[in-house]
């Protein structure tokens, strides 16, 4: 068979709803490695969120930051910040809301409020870390991703306002603030250019809004069965939920294993 490469998201793909990583998944991803085709991540994470995981399935390519960096066996090959210009403005507006911001640069994050109960709800959902706090850190670091706390029903205050941002909800209380065009799609494509993998050996899993790009961009797309409708609509093949054996049914639909 063509070797193959596959980009798996993480919350709801890999992990599942206890953000546990099933003996299944850990099984097929080494079945995958042996035959000879290449597995990396595909996640809104910031990459210390998921060193852990990455050394349990020895994997060293990845893309993070819904797509704004991209590692390809271990070296860093593109990055894509937010311009900080106009994520000033962002800021400054945000805050005349009082809806608080998340910074995340290469090597850490942190929040402009630290005790927000937004914040602690959806970070804790992901089960990493809270952010530190400083205020200032994104005067002057550059900036990947953002996370930005308001609900719903505020998200049309920025939405359309901000046409250098993308925004991209993952949870009630958070959205991911992404550069205008950046998409875990782009950042396959990045990896493509080094990697030597045209677009017909991609094949990608998600669940998520974040993954949508990525499911129209890979003739071999995959959603779980807990992604929304929306989700699934987007992907040629929908599999099983993730807590009942989701990737490897995933990985038998699309003939990547018997």
């Amino acid at each position: 068979m063509k070797k193959a490469l596959i980009f798996f998201d993480i919350d709801g793909t890999l992990l599942d709803d206890e953000k546990q990583l099933p003996r299944s998944t850990k099984q097929a991803i080494r079945v995958l490695k042996e035959k000879g085709h290449e597995v990396a991540i595909a996640s809104g994470r910031a990459p210390y969120f998921f060193q852990e995981l990455r050394a349990e399935l020895g994997i060293d390519s990845y893309i993070c930051f819904n797509g704004q960096y991209v590692v390809y066996k271990g070296e860093l090959i593109y990055e894509n910040i937010l311009d900080a210009t106009a994520f000033r403005d962002l800021e400054r507006f945000a805050s005349t809301h009082h809806h608080p911001l998340v910074f995340m640069g290469g090597e850490t994050f942190t929040a402009n409020q630290i005790d927000h109960p937004y914040i602690i709800e959806s970070i804790q959902s992901i089960k990493v870390d809270l952010p530190s706090h400083d205020p200032n850190y994104f005067e002057t670091n550059h900036l990947y991703q953002a996370l930005l706390f308001c609900t719903q029903e505020e998200e049309h205050l920025y939405t359309g306002h901000f046409p250098l941002f993308s925004f991209v909800r993952w949870h009630p209380f958070a959205m991911d603030v992404l550069p205008k065009g950046g998409s875990k799609a782009n950042g396959i494509a990045q990896y493509m250019k080094r990697s030597g993998f045209s677009q017909e050996d991609i094949y990608v899993f998600g669940d998520g809004l974040n993954d949508l790009e990525m499911l129209a961009f890979s003739p071999h797309s995959v959603a779980m069965g807990n992604a929304p409708d929306e989700v699934k609509q987007q992907a040629r093949y929908v599999t099983k939920h993730v807590n009942d054996d989701g990737i490897v049914h995933g990985l038998k639909l699309v003939g990547l294993l018997p």
